[in-house]
């Protein structure tokens, strides 16, 4: 419990927990009034040549009215942020309000000069910047919008923190200092520094867990078969390159199966850089604080009995992270079943997976044990998945994800060398805002393929993750969007994950088929047409086709520049010999290798050796001494794993995937078309245009105003329309019509024709329950419309009915943007009306919106066709419709406190558009967001 200092109550949101430039972690949090003995103790750890660079002279100590000065804060005018390990002082920063004259000030001054002081063990990890993104912060919120800092020229360390940092600055020498002046909003570039950090950061967290140069195994026992003895046995059979102990408080003697044996891990005369904890859960913090004191880099924890188990649990896990980050360590777990890497370099085998997978070129994440050794599993089965042609690189199991989560493991395959293609089992993304910024970017360089769990459930119940109102669909179309590929089954999983692993991206949709069967060619042709490929017509070689025969038309059917793709169809012949199997296998990669940017699939209907041959000409890497549990029991023909061809040597790395079933092959190829298009437009992605006649500045005065009210607001009309305008949404005007004497008004002043229609909750934009009467060209119409309406709905005071102009007729739309509160903001767009809402027939697009994504997004409904002339009809004007997505887009995106915006109907005519209804609500912004600073998730 902090104790609150001069002015202001103890801003506990600013403390956060950060991972550093090695990879471990810090804790930043406001210094005050209770931290006078740990501000010494700091003092007194640092050279005299850092405090020199400090204080610009010799200042061996602080006296007592130093510490009272660099404690006592107001949260306001003067604030201190420490970065902490262990619970003591590592850094510190401070800011200091000044006015123009460089003296101490308060509101309106908004400059402050800011200080730091990094302790010498600790400088170079990257604590500085990451103190000034949190301090930067924190003077954004208390309206200081300007540092100012005065530097020796010899402290080039300290210079270069604030010139990386991305921010605009001036910069001048005078009286021997070097004073540097900077701006503090967020810039492109500063958001991009500190977008890198993060990345290399938490890359490098992960780095240490997967690649650690010791593994101590804590919970291991004399007795196999236990959980903790499982990982030492797994170490050891896995030929782990680095050191590997066995701690357990119970064991005497000094080895255990050969691995030196130690009563605790404080024992062990060497650093451990990774510890393996399989303790009963009461005992675990005990093991945790043991591995802090002795320098442990990161756990993972596959001991049970935390969130998974209920509250008692889930605060038991808490504690848990909360105990681990105070010594700078990261967790896998708890509840995991462990983390594998496969390079020769490393061998790590630390999970309760029995088999090392083969060594292969796909990364793999599942937060369940269950589904990560199903996947373990058909990655390493022979004559499935990937078997002996390309496995994983690295695989992590997070369990409960209380803390490293598939965002850090994102960061890590991101530029690891090791992993072509990521595969990601997910129950549930604590963090969608930043998870489709990552797999935007990771996707962009290699292929992410997710599956999720618990689709139309509620998340695992150890796993703690924001609320979301956005329904399954909708994140689903967002992930899209951020190019991940998104698959509904494991199956789809691997086979998706296997045909990215070895082959090219294919050009676009146009597929050929070629094979030795008519019928499996015609339903791999039909299989195109539902994903939306463009197959040529199949060519039948008939069922006395030799290997010869195979190669000459793949030869052939690659050559055609029509065809971006092939689908090899083959049914073996009954009794065909295991050398004519190995024969068609090698015939298949030979023509596939005369054009190496199309990729092949194939279709067999297993009917002998032929899958065996498939596979063993694809070996390409030393088959293993055994299978992994359940390998040797065959798959029913529906389950069947996806298979590979490949080349006999390491010098031909082409390897062609092989699938029992023409829908699989064609889904996997559909979704590779699908992403290869993403790719091409990625490049790409298009601007966010300005527009001149938007008033920025207008529109936040008016919020500010209209917040003064109170907060979670929805406006009144007048209000609405008023802020909409301000970024040129103009919204038909309507005039409220208590009575018929008022309705008549009302339509004079608008002129004839007009429409009289309720605005009543339960009828509102309800057109097919009759609430609207339209084309009203005088007042006789009117007094009747308002006489029917009445007497089939109830009084004016239940209907609130409205007048307005009649609009040009067009197609009714409906556009609408909300700030999700875990995957940001979204714009979305579809047809109006019941039909639409009925299919979900809606497209998404996080925000903010580029003129690419606004174009795509008016196309990418089912009902598009009725906004291009469908039928005959004319077609409407999209350019409007695209610029008013652009201009809701900018709304929400310059302005976090408009949280939601409803535009219904929005009827596109051919040519214009005209908003009739339209809805905005106000809340305050969040203190922090995705663009704040760098911080780990709250626990």
């Amino acid at each position: 419990m902090q104790t609150s200092s001069d002015r202001h109550e103890y801003p506990s949101h600013w403390e956060a927990d950060v991972v550093l430039r090695d990879g471990g972690t810090a804790r930043i949090r406001p210094i005050t009034v209770d931290d006078a003995e740990r501000l010494v103790s700091f003092y007194e750890q640092v050279s005299d040549e850092s405090k020199y660079y400090r204080f610009f002279a010799p200042y061996p100590r602080l006296s007592a009215k130093d510490v009272h000065r660099f404690t006592h804060h107001d949260f306001v005018d003067r604030v201190g942020l420490a970065a902490t390990v262990g619970g003591e002082f590592i850094a510190t920063v401070r800011y200091d309000r000044i006015n123009a004259d460089g003296r101490p000030a308060s509101l309106p001054a908004d400059e402050a000069e800011v200080a730091f002081l990094v302790q010498d063990a600790h400088q170079g990890r990257g604590v500085a910047s990451a103190l000034l993104e949190h301090i930067a912060a924190v003077a954004r919120e208390r309206d200081i919008r300007r540092f100012a800092a005065e530097v020796l020229p010899a402290n080039s360390k300290m210079i270069k923190v604030f010139t990386d940092a991305g921010y605009q600055q001036k910069r001048h020498f005078e009286d021997g200092v070097v004073r540097l002046e900077f701006d503090l909003e967020p810039t492109d570039r500063s958001l991009a520094v500190q977008r890198a950090r993060e990345q290399r950061a938490e890359a490098r967290s992960v780095q240490r867990l997967l690649a650690p140069g010791s593994v101590a195994v804590i919970g291991a026992g004399r007795t196999p078969g236990g959980v903790g003895r499982s990982v030492l046995d797994n170490l050891r059979e896995a030929g782990f390159t680095g050191r590997l102990y066995a701690v357990n408080k119970a064991l005497q003697e000094k080895e255990l199966v050969g691995v030196p044996a130690h009563r605790s891990v404080r024992d062990i005369a060497e650093p451990v850089d990774l510890a393996v904890v399989a303790v009963p859960a009461p005992y675990v913090p005990e093991v945790v604080a043991e591995c802090g004191e002795h320098g442990v880099q990161g756990l993972v924890v596959v001991s049970a009995g935390y969130a998974e188990s209920g509250p008692a649990g889930r605060e038991r896990q808490r504690a848990l992270v909360r105990q681990a980050r105070t010594y700078g360590m990261r967790i896998i777990g708890p509840n995991a079943f462990g983390v594998i890497n496969t390079s020769p370099e490393v061998r790590l085998n630390a999970s309760l997976a029995p088999e090392m997978p083969r060594p292969g070129r796909i990364g793999l994440f599942a937060q369940s044990g269950a589904i990560g050794i199903a996947l373990l599993s058909r990655l390493h089965r022979r004559g499935g998945g990937v078997t002996g042609v390309t496995g994983v690189s690295t695989f992590v199991s997070s369990g409960n994800r209380a803390d490293v989560s598939g965002n850090d493991v994102l960061q890590y395959w991101y530029d690891d060398p090791d992993t072509d293609v990521a595969l990601m089992y997910l129950e549930s993304i604590g963090n969608p805002r930043k998870f489709t910024r990552l797999a935007r970017r990771t996707a962009a360089a290699k292929p992410l393929v997710v599956v999720q769990g618990a689709r139309h459930a509620a998340a695992p119940q150890g796993h703690a993750v924001r609320a979301t109102r956005l329904p399954h669909a909708t994140v689903s179309a967002l992930l899209r969007q951020a190019g991940v590929i998104r698959v509904d089954t494991i199956t789809e999983l691997v086979d998706a994950g296997l045909l990215l692993a070895r082959q090219p991206l294919p050009a676009g949709p146009r597929v050929a088929i070629l094979g030795n069967s008519e019928s499996l060619g015609l339903l791999t042709f039909d299989a195109c047409l539902a994903e939306g490929l463009r197959p040529l017509p199949p060519l039948d070689l008939t069922t006395a086709a030799s290997a010869e025969d195979f190669h000459r038309a793949l030869t052939k059917a690659l050559a055609d520049d029509r065809c971006d793709a092939v689908v090899v169809t083959a049914i073996p012949a009954v009794g065909e010999t295991s050398a004519q199997d190995a024969a068609l296998a090698e015939a298949l990669r030979s023509a596939s290798a005369s054009a190496p940017a199309k990729p092949v699939l194939v279709v067999h209907v297993e009917l002998g050796g032929l899958a065996e041959a498939l596979s063993a000409a694809a070996s390409t890497a030393p088959q293993a001494a055994s299978t992994a549990p359940g390998a040797g029991q065959a798959p029913r023909p529906a389950e069947r794993p996806a298979t590979t061809v490949g080349g006999p040597s390491e010098a031909s790395p082409r390897l062609i995937p092989a699938y029992p079933a023409a829908e699989r092959a064609v889904r996997a190829l559909g979704e590779a078309v699908k992403y290869a298009q993403w790719r091409r437009e990625a490049a790409d992605p298009g601007k966010v245009p300005e527009y001149e006649d938007i008033d920025e500045k207008g529109a936040a005065e008016q919020i500010d105003e209209l917040l003064s009210r109170g907060s979670g607001l929805t406006l009144a009309p007048e209000d609405a329309c008023v802020l909409l305008g301000r970024y040129g949404i103009d919204v038909h005007r309507a005039l409220p019509a208590p009575t018929p004497d008022e309705a008549a008004a009302a339509a004079r002043t608008l002129g004839y024709p007009v429409a009289l229609k309720t605005t009543a909750p339960h009828l509102r934009h309800r057109a097919d329950l009759g609430g609207v009467r339209l084309d009203l060209t005088d007042e006789t119409q009117l007094r009747r419309a308002y006489t029917e309406l009445t007497d089939l709905f109830g009084t004016p005071e239940v209907l609130r009915p409205v007048v307005q102009g009649m609009a040009p007729r067009g197609v009714d739309t409906v556009v609408r943007a909300v700030i999700d509160p875990a995957a940001g903001a979204v714009l979305s767009f579809g047809l109006a009306g019941a039909a639409s809402e009925l299919l979900g027939d809606t497209a998404h697009r996080l925000v903010p919106v580029t003129d690419r994504d606004a174009s795509s997004l008016v196309r990418s409904i089912r009902t598009a066709p009725l906004l291009f002339g469908w039928r005959g009809s004319a077609p409407v004007d999209t350019l409007a419709l695209e610029e008013l997505m652009l201009r809701v887009s900018r709304l929400v995106d310059d302005h976090p406190e408009v949280v939601a915006v409803s535009l219904e109907p929005v009827v596109v005519a051919p040519r214009g558009l005209s908003v009739l209804g339209a809805t905005v609500r106000l809340a305050r912004a969040p203190v922090r967001d995705d663009l704040g600073p760098r911080t780990l998730p709250v626990v």
